[in-house]
């Protein structure tokens, strides 16, 4: 989920920006205000809590007003995140709200704050004044206002600060201009969280189907060389034309070639999740050129799976295929196969290797069932997407 705070003085032009970031990134708007009146509104047994407080006079607890964002995050499922406006208001409702989070599985990714020098939103509001016909768009009573978020606001401001969570964003400028600013900050803190599975194994392993299912499932980009390659080649691009010598001869195509393929698909896809790599990286070099390119976008590798297949049962699986599929560079020949599988042990084991020096390589038995396999496989994704977030 992408969770965002969303700061700024009286007339930096929140509601504008808001509305502009709910639609690009499907999120969902939180303003405690707004939602107190909707339960309000509905007549829920937290909205008539919250009523009679109301009409007595009191303020509604900061008790009822989490369970009332509780539910409201609970209750919006399809929504990718949440834009939170005038919470927290306080620092100790920074930390309700870190509680709250965390025991929704997710966490705040940035609070950014519009800054506006004081002079831009007397002007603001006092221009506003002269067609809103509200009674509080006058100057003593904006500066007053003004007063109070600067006061109210800075503990909650140095809250996030230690945390390293804070953004100041340069509120002054046209509308279009505040928001691509907002908005590259906010695709460089989803780079951060993107969830990057690397899938490896044997071929005849399954990786391949599985890794397609995982992608439908998880809102994930499937990146498979071969898929990338063939296609290059199908549509006879300038890229196609290069590589096809190699693949005719059963060569593998130069690191120089792939990787300028996978990097522009990383950058035609940037509203994934995440990405899931099905056939890269081969080779110690290319996990090398994985890790440096996904650093480069300000993300990591962050889930590494090896589908575990036993030899005979691929020797059976890969035989069955090429009788049935005919795939380019493949050949179904027991000789062809156990080249294949041979070529993969030098080659692509020792990337197995540079992966469980620093990380976690999760093993997954691949010899079961496709349906049971999957859900072995969707509980690591789960797990790892826990952890990015």
């Amino acid at each position: 989920m992408l969770n965002i705070a969303l700061f700024g003085p009286p007339g930096a032009g929140k509601g504008t920006q808001s509305q502009k970031l709910l639609e690009k990134y499907n999120l969902g708007y939180i303003a405690t205000g707004d939602i107190l009146r909707e339960e309000i509104r509905e007549g829920s047994d937290l909205g008539l809590k919250a009523k009679a407080i109301i009409e007595q006079g009191g303020l509604v607890s900061d008790e009822i007003i989490v369970q009332i964002i509780e539910k409201k995050i609970q209750t919006n499922t399809q929504l990718d995140g949440f834009i939170f406006d005038g919470f927290p208001r306080t620092f100790v409702q920074a930390y309700i709200l870190e509680g709250l989070l965390l025991k929704l599985h997710t966490s705040l990714n940035v609070l950014l704050s519009l800054e506006v020098p004081r002079n831009e939103s007397v002007g603001r509001l006092m221009e506003r004044g002269k067609t809103s016909g509200r009674s509080d768009d006058n100057e003593v009573v904006i500066n007053n206002r003004l007063d109070e978020y600067e006061n109210k606001t800075l503990p909650v401001l140095d809250f996030y600060k230690e945390r390293g969570k804070y953004v100041g964003i340069l509120g002054v400028g046209s509308v279009d201009d505040v928001f691509a600013r907002l908005t590259e900050t906010i695709d460089i803190e989803l780079n951060k969280h993107l969830l990057n599975v690397v899938m490896l194994g044997y071929p005849g392993s399954g990786r391949g189907t599985q890794a397609k299912k995982l992608a439908q499932k998880y809102s994930l980009n499937y990146i498979s060389t071969g898929d990338i390659l063939f296609d290059e080649m199908t549509r006879n691009t300038p890229v196609g034309k290069q590589i096809k010598p190699y693949i005719e001869r059963g060569e593998i195509v130069p690191d120089e070639i792939v990787i300028r393929l996978i990097e522009k698909h990383i950058r035609d896809n940037t509203s994934a999740r995440g990405f899931i790599f099905k056939g890269f990286p081969r080779t110690v070099v290319q996990a090398y050129i994985l890790d440096g390119l996904l650093r480069k976008l300000g993300s990591s590798v962050s889930c590494i799976i090896d589908l575990e297949v036993p030899m005979l049962q691929l020797m059976k699986r890969l035989i069955s295929r090429g009788n049935k599929e005919n795939r380019i560079g493949e050949t179904g020949t027991p000789e062809g196969i156990i080249d294949r599988l041979e070529a993969h042990e030098i080659q692509t084991l020792p990337v197995l290797n540079y992966f469980k020096k620093d990380r976690e390589v999760t093993a997954v038995n691949g010899s079961g069932e496709r349906d049971e396999i999957f859900e072995s496989l969707s509980l690591v994704v789960e797990k790892a997407f826990k952890a990015v977030r």
